[in-house]
């Protein structure tokens, strides 16, 4: 049974997991996976044959992206995979109505670089469409974050990542006049990071 599920959920983020019980991403939905990596949140969404897009700036993620696809989802066109930065896709406006951006965001270099990102994802994004997005950040462990400037920090566990709190998320919630439709949840990772999940819909 764990193997059968293993099998078509791969390694899904728990919390995007949550979305699709609660029947937020649907087959009738165009979805996009930006920064997909090596596609770990694509698995159920590719075998089951749902309308799918991904897009990741490293080749290599990519390729592996498309090796997936090819050995669960034979008829998914390979070109629906796109070599390209999140800050700069090369989508048409209002494309999508489901957005994935799972461990993305908090990568940026600065403060314009983290604004270039989001503006990127809520310019592709359908009116009516839904973010989500984790992103790592420093709600209840701000003390055991050591400034790097430019909005970065060198978090306990040794990695270094552009880091955001509840008030920035709520403030950026409010500028782009979009809504959660999840409330700001925040896990503490045994001290040593934490990661966020924002859910936002863009106004009709």
């Amino acid at each position: 049974m764990l193997e059968d599920l293993k099998e078509q959920f791969g390694d899904i983020d728990i919390y995007l997991f949550d979305q699709l019980l609660k029947g937020r991403i649907t087959k009738e939905m165009r979805i996009l996976d930006a920064g997909c990596g090596s596609g770990r949140n694509l698995t159920y969404l590719l075998r089951s044959g749902y309308e799918v897009y991904a897009t990741d700036r490293s080749e290599a993620a990519i390729e592996q992206v498309q090796a997936l696809a090819a050995a669960i989802a034979p008829a998914w066109p390979a070109e629906r995979a796109r070599i390209e930065a999140v800050e700069q896709m090369s989508y048409a406006d209002e494309s999508f109505d489901f957005i994935i951006s799972s461990a993305v965001l908090h990568f940026a270099e600065n403060e314009e670089h983290f604004d270039q990102m989001v503006q990127e994802l809520w310019r592709v994004l359908k009116p009516g469409g839904r973010l989500f997005a984790r992103l790592a950040s420093s709600t209840g462990m701000a003390s055991s974050m050591q400034p790097l400037g430019n909005e970065r920090y060198l978090l306990p566990d040794g990695s270094r990542r552009f880091l955001v709190n509840d008030d920035r998320l709520l403030a950026l919630t409010e500028r782009l006049k979009g809504q959660l439709f999840e409330p700001l949840k925040t896990v503490i990772v045994s001290g040593k990071r934490c990661m966020t999940t924002w859910c936002i819909q863009k106004a009709e």
